[in-house]
């Protein structure tokens, strides 16, 4: 039934070994070169599909945003039906029908990689030397693809074999190294695995209740039966597994950056950044004029100046007449000074004098 998706696989995987057989000047099938180019073509058999995912990533994020932003009035509808769990459910799907927001698109990008990492193990598990042509493969390059190695394990071979195919595959290489690559592998893989699903909580924000029990079944839960079934996984799947952790931790990473989850330290953050920057130059008072200091629990209040007090003939509080001549060189130009009439009143010292009332 899935035999047109086992020959799509095997197609793509073909064109890839070709490309990379091309770029390193056809090397022969027993090099190290060949096994590298069944590697590489595994790796970006990998970036193939992820590239045809992305749209589908995108709209899942958008989608689990859309559910936090919801969370409030799901918050308030829980509180208005209670035990009602039927009203619950029917309020639920009228307002998220209201906002356009799908639950479902948030698995869009796992479902699809489902039955492709499925194909992949039907056809890594049937490889083997000597055996005919698999699918859109011919028999050279099957007897290829099952003799290519990694670090000299056959990327067809798994941590543990039967029958035939384990006889075939030991003539090839030792259980040994087939051993020790694997279970390398399947450490790498489980550890990938599980910071993938600490991104993917980090991405959706904090949860309560159900979820976050989900959350945490599925932090330690899935990183474990991958350790326990991966002893049974071929090379190739074990490739194909790490490759693909690692492409979504980048990819989580750019869009954590991009687009962090809404009350995260780094929304807030980046919230605070986009305000435009306020120069402390404009708060600072003009020139010439006093800066006002406040004390706890009083307002500024203007000093209050008597309007009938003088200083040398002005009032206190208002500027002096440049052009107008000082007291002193008026006495000067009158030819009195020090020679005034004692008792006058005249005198420099006394119009010098402050008036008060």
């Amino acid at each position: 039934m899935l035999d047109w998706l086992y020959t799509a696989i095997s197609w793509v995987m073909a064109r890839w070994h070709s490309l990379w057989n091309w770029a390193f000047g056809y090397p022969p099938a027993e090099s190290g070169l060949s096994g590298l180019a069944w590697v590489l073509a595994i790796v970006f058999l990998v970036v193939t599909i992820r590239l045809i995912l992305f749209p589908l990533f995108v709209k899942q994020v958008k989608s689990q945003r859309a559910m936090q932003e919801l969370q409030p009035e799901l918050q308030k509808l829980r509180k208005q039906y209670g035990s009602d769990r039927q009203g619950l459910a029917v309020a639920m799907q009228q307002l998220q029908k209201e906002r356009g927001v799908n639950p479902l698109a948030g698995c869009l990008p796992i479902l699809p990689q489902i039955p492709i990492f499925l194909s992949l193990f039907h056809v890594l598990r049937r490889l083997a030397p000597e055996k005919q042509g698999l699918y859109s493969w011919t028999d050279e390059l099957t007897d290829q693809a099952a003799r290519a190695k990694l670090f000299g394990a056959p990327i067809s071979a798994s941590f543990n074999m039967s029958g035939a195919k384990e006889q075939a595959i030991l003539e090839i290489a030792s259980y040994t190294t087939i051993r020790t690559v694997a279970f390398v592998l399947i450490v790498v893989m489980c550890a990938t695995t599980y910071f993938t699903q600490k991104q993917i909580m980090a991405r959706s924000g904090p949860v309560e209740g159900q979820a976050a029990m989900v959350q945490k079944l599925m932090l330690y839960g899935v990183p474990i039966s991958l350790f326990v079934s991966g002893f049974i996984f071929p090379i190739g799947v074990l490739i194909y597994w790490m490759v693909n952790n690692l492409w979504t931790l980048g990819q989580q990473f750019f869009i954590l950056r991009k687009m962090p989850p809404p009350g995260s330290d780094a929304a807030k953050a980046k919230a605070g950044a986009d305000k435009p920057a306020i120069d402390p130059r404009t708060l600072a008072p003009k020139p010439g004029a006093k800066p006002v200091r406040n004390k706890p629990g009083r307002t500024a209040a203007s000093p209050t100046v008597a309007p009938d007090s003088t200083v040398d003939g002005v009032p206190d509080g208002s500027a002096p007449d440049p052009a107008a001549p000082s007291t002193g060189a008026t006495a000067s130009r009158n030819g009195s000074g020090s020679g005034s009439r004692p008792g006058s009143g005249q005198g420099p010292a006394n119009r010098g004098k402050r008036k008060r009332r």
